[in-house]
């Protein structure tokens, strides 16, 4: 009889690092990202797939969805999802570290992840803090972007190097949510610039509201297409990794141009 062995820490840890990186519907055996990962830690690659969808049914998103069969986690998965969701800057970096110690083979383009166009400058960071700010941006960019299958949740825009992990919640406001993927979301470049600025802002419902200022522009093509189309249309939401509501209320009352004079219904 064969022995079956357990998860070790790093296995797990790699696991769970391709959870965040993938998007849920591709979480299969012939995932070629599946498989070269599967051989790198000495699994098969239907034993880290069954992993994922182990991983899969502690997230409420997927649970929200009712999926069914999704309920092998074991005491330990349920361990690690609470370390995860618990510190995701200090998961992030043990991340890179388990990522460092296995040997895997690199592929061109493992995740659409493309470079860090959309990193913030930290004025007065030191070297190592922007590297990992960097490390740090590029596993929230991963892992918010496969949450929403690498589509804009406003317009659809499915080109990567279009699109941005926004951040609801703005980086220097809350430090320990800076790379929680549940305070992201996958917008196209004009559309997280908007957001950015306040003028553009989500419902508790989750449909698209404009500012004053972009509602009173109606003469401009582009901005109709771009924004008035959208509104009080319900966003795509994601399959992992839901947007918070408390940090979309956050965005609406703080950043939102028009703040507490918004009125939730």
């Amino acid at each position: 009889m064969s022995t079956r062995l357990g998860w070790s820490r790093k296995q797990l840890i790699i696991a769970f690092k391709l959870y965040c990186d993938i998007p849920f519907g591709k979480m299969h055996s012939r995932n070629p990202q599946i498989i070269r990962y599967a051989r790198a830690i000495g699994r098969t690659p239907s034993a880290l797939a069954m992993k994922l969808t182990n991983i899969a049914s502690l997230d409420p998103a997927i649970r929200s969805t009712g999926r069914v069969g999704l309920t092998g986690a074991s005491q330990a998965d349920r361990e690690m999802w609470d370390e995860m969701t618990s510190d995701w800057s200090r998961f992030a970096k043990e991340i890179e570290q388990s990522e460092r110690a296995i040997a895997v083979d690199s592929p061109s383009n493992d995740s659409k992840e493309g470079s860090f166009d959309d990193v913030k400058s930290y004025t007065g960071e030191t070297r190592t803090a922007l590297i990992e700010a960097r490390l740090g941006q590029s596993f929230f960019r991963s892992a918010v972007l496969s949450s929403y299958d690498y589509k804009c949740c406003i317009s659809g825009i499915a080109i990567p190097e279009l699109l941005v992990a926004s951040h609801i919640v703005p980086w220097k406001t809350d430090i320990a949510n800076r790379l929680n993927p549940r305070n992201g979301l996958c917008l196209s470049s004009i559309h997280d610039r908007a957001f950015d600025l306040g003028l553009i802002t989500i419902s508790p419902d989750y449909r698209l509201i404009l500012s004053k200022r972009v509602r009173m522009i109606k003469s401009n093509s582009y901005l109709s297409h771009t924004f008035h189309d959208y509104v009080d249309k319900v966003i795509s939401l994601p399959e992992k990794f839901s947007p918070d509501p408390e940090f979309l209320k956050f965005h609406r009352e703080v950043i939102f141009v028009e703040g507490m004079r918004y009125h939730e219904h």
